[in-house]
């Protein structure tokens, strides 16, 4: 993105909607169906891959189903109501041998995680057609209500155990970045629900700056990527960013999830 210097970004990633780079991921509206007495998730895919603008960064296209829970912190901040959430982003590297029905059972598995356990406020979930430049063939969006929640999943024998049977067995390598975010003190963005989340295009951005980047340019730049969203609100649903919590992949230092109503609207 052209609001971040070349001299403070080391590496970024890109989870993208829409862009001149990029791979696409498709999940249709999570209704649940059964086929010969089996629970699958409806799917569809398609990519194109074209060539990068910088240097270790992939895009990738992503259409969301979304789910939701119940319950949420409440916060005030100066005019406007908000609340705190934690945004859960998780990218897969699927063997290429997957099977149809193999992907069906792991995508499946991980959506109705959030029936078994409190505190996931939403999930979201998609398949790429072909691999991405980083070779991240599936993405996995989850919201959390609080900094507990999050740790509870990751420690939970429920999340254990759908990594260990239905998705290390089908993947090589996953990555998973959380931060803590902001939104709406109202019940629609929170849980991302209503018309406005039937449809849309999620743009995930994961950034690594440098370690002797200073700290007013990283406040600067993650402060003009907030105001570049909140100048096209006709464009834009949502967009939450915050700080990399997540240790295990510190290489990354911030992140961001921005959701735009259609591809339309993102490339405008």
């Amino acid at each position: 993105m052209s609001i971040y210097s070349k001299a403070i970004i080391t590496h970024e990633t890109l989870v993208s909607a829409n862009s001149v780079s990029f791979t696409r991921f498709h999940v249709l509206k999570p209704n649940r169906r059964r086929n010969n007495g089996e629970l699958v998730l409806p799917m569809r895919c398609d990519d194109v891959v074209k060539g990068n603008c910088l240097s270790s960064r992939n895009r990738v296209r992503v259409h969301f189903s979304n789910g939701w829970n119940s319950g949420i912190d409440t916060e005030n901040t100066n005019f406007t109501r908000k609340r705190n959430v934690v945004d859960h982003i998780c990218l897969l590297k699927a063997k290429g041998d997957l099977s149809d029905e193999e992907e069906k059972d792991m995508l499946d598995y991980l959506y109705t995680l959030q029936y078994q356990m409190g505190g996931i406020v939403a999930i979201s979930l998609g398949c790429n057609s072909d691999h991405n430049p980083d070779g991240y063939s599936h993405a996995i969006y989850m919201r959390f209500q609080r900094k507990e929640d999050l740790v509870r999943f990751y420690k939970s024998s429920s999340y254990s155990s759908v990594l260990k049977d239905h998705v290390m067995p089908y993947c090589h390598e996953l990555i998973s970045v959380d931060y803590e975010a902001q939104v709406e003190d109202d019940i629609l963005p929170i849980f991302r629900k209503g018309e406005e989340f039937n449809y849309g295009v999620e743009f995930m951005l994961l950034i690594s700056f440098a370690e002797n980047a200073l700290a007013g340019c990283v406040e600067d730049a993650l402060a003009a990527l907030a105001k570049l969203t909140k100048r096209f609100p006709s464009l834009i649903v949502q967009a939450t960013q915050g700080s990399n919590l997540n240790l295990r992949s510190s290489q990354y230092t911030h992140a961001a999830v921005i959701r735009f109503r259609s591809y339309v609207e993102q490339e405008i």
